[in-house]
């Protein structure tokens, strides 16, 4: 079969593939919404911040914004934009970057931890919530095959990392 303007048989994605595209679409948004809402209620930015404050915590050292490892929650093009945000409300502070003079490094600043810190008493039971459908092994499970997906070897879903 061939679609206008292809000169290439088109492949035809499996029941079982469209199957899957499908309940990653719906569920996905679903889940972070229900997330997102609870850091809202209570008071707090939205869970971009969380990542961002999170990821520069966990590298345990200043990161270039490139070379942050940001899950799914910030889109790459509203990362620089939130980064000066987060800037001037004092929660991370850009440094020079010996490696390239026109790039920069970012940090934590204290009152960011102490934030990223205050939004986990929300974000975890929220997040607990939301996943609570799923066993430890079977969210292990799904986190590889997400994983999979996104061409991702990532350690924190195997089960030797988790303590």
């Amino acid at each position: 079969m061939q679609q206008s303007g292809l000169k290439s048989p088109m492949k035809i994605p499996t029941d079982a593939i469209q199957r899957a595209w499908v309940a990653l679409g719906r569920v996905a948004p679903a889940i972070q919404d229900h997330v997102e809402d609870a850091l809202k209620t209570a008071g707090f930015p939205s869970l971009a911040w969380y990542t961002v404050l999170w990821e520069i915590e966990r590298a345990g050292a200043p990161q270039r914004p490139r070379d942050l490892a940001i899950p799914l929650f910030i889109e790459r093009y509203a990362l620089s934009r939130l980064v000066d945000r987060m800037e001037a409300d004092g929660l991370v502070k850009k440094m020079e970057c010996p490696e390239d003079q026109r790039g920069h490094l970012l940090d934590l600043t204290p009152k960011g931890r102490a934030l990223r810190l205050d939004m986990w008493a929300v974000y975890a039971p929220a997040m607990d919530k939301a996943m609570g459908r799923l066993n430890d092994e079977e969210a292990l499970q799904l986190a590889a095959l997400l994983n999979k997906l996104g061409g991702i070897e990532h350690v924190d879903c195997s089960e030797a990392s988790q303590k």
